[in-house]
């Protein structure tokens, strides 16, 4: 069974939580796929306002008083999406055959190698654009998917008039709701690691079962670090008779966000370990599958179900676009902060905007930013930090935590609060002031503290900037969370001109001194094992001692992966760059 039709060999991962909030309206009438983020309702609802207005669409606010208001607002705005979607891509159907219309550039976006695009303008060139044409482009041409984004551990537990709701209605499940009672046919990607509960939650949703055709009409990706975590989260939901459809490798370092390291093991190695062991993967998980279908009663695709195999995290050229899709042999690849600069494409404010385009190497860094204890892929003096920076100086540290949805510490507190928010904060810096530390043992605990910031607000107030809707909390103040990539791209970017450099057709890379996506994964992991050395409580634990033998084994094989790769491709720039790599890397 065919999932889509594949024209693209790339998607656009979810980026925060406002930057890709509204892109399968700009992208998916392209045949590009996108994804949503589904943590935060009220910006979901905000934004159907929004879009409801401007294609003059019937509107009726979904208040937070009413029951079940976070799964109604996540269905009404995904179906919102979809049929807004649907007239653009109609538009497009119906769209005179000349220069510059949507219809060329529906085309003119497609990878050289696209069948659809091959068939297209061979049929153009025979018969110019007829009536039979007309038909076939009705046919033919598809939109990307709307796909969405949950974080599996923020799953917050909800009340309704004072009394604490069933665990169904906890953040992640209702978004989960949201999804399986919306019009899509498309993904859900979870992110965030295994969250028995909320997979459990599945189950309940006929969606996610083959109908009698052997079709999903809504589906799994799992967004994992490596294989054991599929191995684990797949056989997991096959037991349960939930099928994964794609697999989505994300680099630990290389990336935008929420970084995971992986305890060293990087990419390049994880990929191959893929390669090497696909067709047993699917063989496990669909014995799996099959007896838990058996079991529910529900018959068997007759066809095998499809599962697909992406990556992402620092690409940068086309070269390595190519290189990972054949050397890997996946089936496509999401470029993700690179399209921040592309408005076409995702929603960033004109500000933040133009700190993207001046950032180097010195700005990005890997910060404790995070309310949750994850570190966290950020940029310096952005606008949020400003603002955080002001509440310290006027000794308020912390954020008043108007939306909580990463309320989930109890170390001082019965009900779970926010690490960033003024009230742990507080907390924790009256917990330090009794622990008799120096004063620069102190500073760092209070650093440490003191950085965690409200990405709830700082990380949707972009699109509500963008599109001039009020914003009730940190007016003006944006978290923005680029991967490292970016340094190496200073400028807008048009789609086509983003596309174009995707597919090889244009090259808008400035700097020539950009390093391989995998040297550059590779140098942010030999700076995070240092960092992790020298912050080493001495004498080591033996817990701490095996974490850092684990990941100091996995640095030196995964160097030597990558000069055996290099070498076998030709690349010797790169093979230079890894030896330097090395070098450093026994320097510690």
């Amino acid at each position: 069974m065919t999932i889509t039709a594949i024209n693209h060999t790339f998607h656009v991962p979810v980026m925060g939580v406002a930057f890709t909030i509204d892109s399968p309206i700009k992208l998916a009438p392209f045949g590009i796929s996108s994804v949503i983020s589904m943590v935060d309702d009220t910006l979901l609802e905000q934004m159907r306002a929004y879009y409801a207005k401007q294609f003059n669409m019937a509107y009726d606010e979904i208040s937070n008083k009413v029951a079940d208001f976070r799964a109604k607002r996540v269905t009404s705005y995904l179906n919102l999406v979809q049929e807004i979607v649907q007239l653009k891509l109609e538009n497009i159907k119906n769209a005179a055959w000349e220069k510059g219309s949507e219809l060329e550039k529906y085309f003119k976006l497609l990878p050289n190698s696209s069948q659809l695009k091959k068939e297209f303008m061979a049929r153009l060139s025979l018969q110019g654009m007829d009536q039979s044409l007309r038909n076939w482009v009705q046919t033919h041409l598809l939109a990307g998917d709307i796909d969405i984004n949950i974080m599996t551990k923020l799953d917050r537990e909800n009340e309704y008039q004072g009394e604490k709701l069933p665990h169904e209605y906890n953040d992640a499940h209702s978004a989960l709701r949201g999804f399986a009672q919306s019009n899509l046919s498309s993904s859900v990607v979870l992110s965030a690691g295994l969250n028995p509960r909320l997979y459990s939650y599945f189950e309940q949703f006929k969606d996610f079962y083959p109908d009698a055709s052997g079709r999903l009409k809504k589906r799994i990706i799992l967004k994992i670090s490596d294989y054991r975590s599929a191995l684990i989260q797949g056989k997991f939901l096959a037991k349960k008779g939930l099928w994964v459809s794609e697999f989505r490798m994300e680099s630990g370092l290389n990336c935008g966000g929420h970084a995971f390291a992986t305890d060293g093991l990087l990419m390049g190695p994880i990929l191959e370990e893929f390669k090497q062991h696909r067709v047993e993967l699917k063989e496990t998980l669909f014995k799996l599958y099959a007896a838990a279908l058996k079991e529910k009663n529900i018959p068997l695709p007759v066809n095998a179900l499809e599962q697909k195999f992406t990556a992402q995290g620092g690409l940068g050229t086309a070269d390595e676009h190519q290189l990972l899709l054949a050397q890997y042999q996946l089936d496509a690849l999401g470029w993700g902060s690179t399209f921040l600069l592309v408005p076409e494409a995702t929603t960033v404010d004109d500000a933040t905007l133009q700190q993207l385009c001046e950032a180097r190497e010195s700005d990005f860094y890997l910060s404790h930013n995070s309310p949750l204890g994850v570190r966290f892929n950020n940029i310096k003096n952005n606008s949020m930090a400003y603002a955080k920076e002001l509440l310290i100086q006027k000794n308020r540290p912390g954020s008043s935590c108007p939306k909580k949805y990463s309320v989930l510490n109890k170390e001082y507190t019965e009900k779970p609060i926010c690490t960033a928010s003024r009230q742990y904060q507080n907390l924790r810096l009256q917990d330090l002031k009794t622990k008799g530390l120096s004063d620069k043992a102190f500073q760092k605990e209070f650093e440490l503290t003191t950085t965690r910031e409200c990405l709830c607000v700082g990380l949707t107030n972009a699109a509500l900037l963008r599109y001039n809707i009020p914003t009730k909390y940190y007016d003006g103040a944006v978290s923005i969370c680029p991967g490292p990539n970016l340094a190496y791209f200073n400028q807008l970017i048009s789609l086509q001109d983003m596309v174009d450099h995707i597919y090889g057709r244009k090259d808008i890379l400035t700097r020539k001194d950009r390093p391989h996506m995998f040297v550059k994964e590779l140098q942010l992991y030999i700076a995070f094992f240092k960092e992790a050395v020298s912050e080493s409580e001495q004498p080591l634990s033996k817990q701490r001692t095996n974490y850092l033998q684990t990941f100091e084994k996995n640095l030196q094989e995964g160097i030597a992966y990558y000069k055996q790769f290099f070498a076998a491709n030709n690349l010797p720039s790169a093979l230079a760059e890894i030896k330097e790599c090395e070098e450093a890397y026994f320097s510690v």
